[in-house]
């Protein structure tokens, strides 16, 4: 059976390896991200696909590939694949659950207490050799300790995030599209609110819902006007749950204090404006970048295909309507 990698550099160990022991690889040699026409044409024969976040899984590509199987998204979210239209073709899909909650977490964490603190801003000043004295009025900043943490999503990273402000003292709100368990809110120290209520009462407001048609732009204008003007966002989430044009003008018309963002709406284009803002950070997308996380990546992602390939259902199918193509067990 045929397995493509889209992408050559991928980070972890032992994918292309383990993979390899039991099928004909084709790794994308290429600098980068496969173009969208390579990547229509490389299908043609192959039975596994190994995917970035990046490319597009629609009906088009799934056409083009007759005999796939499986397509092993490398990432925790699969909003880059048409899921139906897997299904409908019997395509199973599979990600990378759980294994970024606390990498996420640890991120956010830190670009929060960055833009509170505003260490950016303040090692740029360094650096530029404008420090010529301490002075008691100079950067003065957010407090963090004994303030209010709104949590737009209590899922994993959103508990992960919960448990991280119990050491500072913070009270927790959070918002979801239903209520959580007693049990997880009991151990998330966690009030239920309204959306309404979270953004107008929270000092630090942190996204960590997926990217869907109900979650798209939900932090626009209207929501970014009811926080405080002293709040500030958190987004490690997706881009497009933020509107950043609307972010950009409650930023530059101090409607909020400040942001701090690792996704964005259209990667790696940023709206006009974001750039030159001195109330933000930006990172590159960079939530799950940490060694062990990109291991444990690698180890589900390789799992998942030979698991698919051999007939079994893969460990994290996205779809677990679509019934595996039974063919003899190998062993990895």
């Amino acid at each position: 059976m045929k397995v493509l990698v889209t992408y050559r550099s991928l980070p972890g160990t032992g994918l292309v390896e383990r993979l390899s022991r039991q099928f004909d690889v084709r790794v994308y040699e290429g600098d980068g991200y496969m173009s969208r026409e390579d990547l229509l044409r490389a299908v043609a024969d192959i039975d596994g696909l190994v995917s970035m976040l990046s490319e597009r899984i629609d009906a088009e590509l799934l056409d083009r590939a007759p005999v796939l199987k499986v397509v092993c998204n490398y990432a925790v979210g699969f909003n880059n694949v048409e899921v139906e239209a897997a299904t409908a073709r019997g395509i199973m899909i599979t990600n990378t659950p759980g294994v970024v909650t606390d990498a996420t977490a640890d991120l956010a964490w830190a670009v929060l207490m960055g833009i509170a603190r505003d260490v950016c801003r303040v090692d740029r000043f360094v650096r530029s050799g404008e420090w010529k004295e301490w002075r008691p009025e100079m950067f003065v900043a957010a407090d963090i300790t004994g303030t209010t943490l709104g949590i737009i999503g209590l899922g994993r990273i959103g508990q992960a995030m919960a448990k991280r402000a119990a050491g500072f003292d913070m009270r927790v709100l959070y918002a979801d599209v239903s209520r959580a368990d007693a049990d997880v809110e009991q151990r998330s120290c966690a009030e239920y609110a309204p959306l309404d209520e979270l953004l107008r009462e929270s000092d630090f407001v942190t996204i960590h819902v997926p990217l869907n048609s109900s979650t798209h732009h939900l932090i626009d204008a209207s929501a970014l006007s009811l926080m405080k003007p002293t709040a500030y966002l958190v987004n490690t989430a997706r881009g497009p749950i933020v509107d950043e044009h609307a972010l950009v003008d409650a930023l530059r018309c101090g409607r909020i204090a400040g942001a701090a963002l690792d996704v964005y709406e259209n990667e790696p284009q940023l709206a006009d404006g974001l750039v030159e803002l001195p109330n933000v950070i930006l990172i590159p997308h960079l939530g799950a970048n940490s060694r062990r996380t990109r291991d444990r990546m690698a180890a589900m992602t390789a799992d998942n295909m030979i698991a698919a390939l051999n007939g079994e259902v893969p460990p994290n199918l996205v779809n677990p309507q679509v019934v595996p193509h039974r063919r003899p067990l190998r062993v990895a």
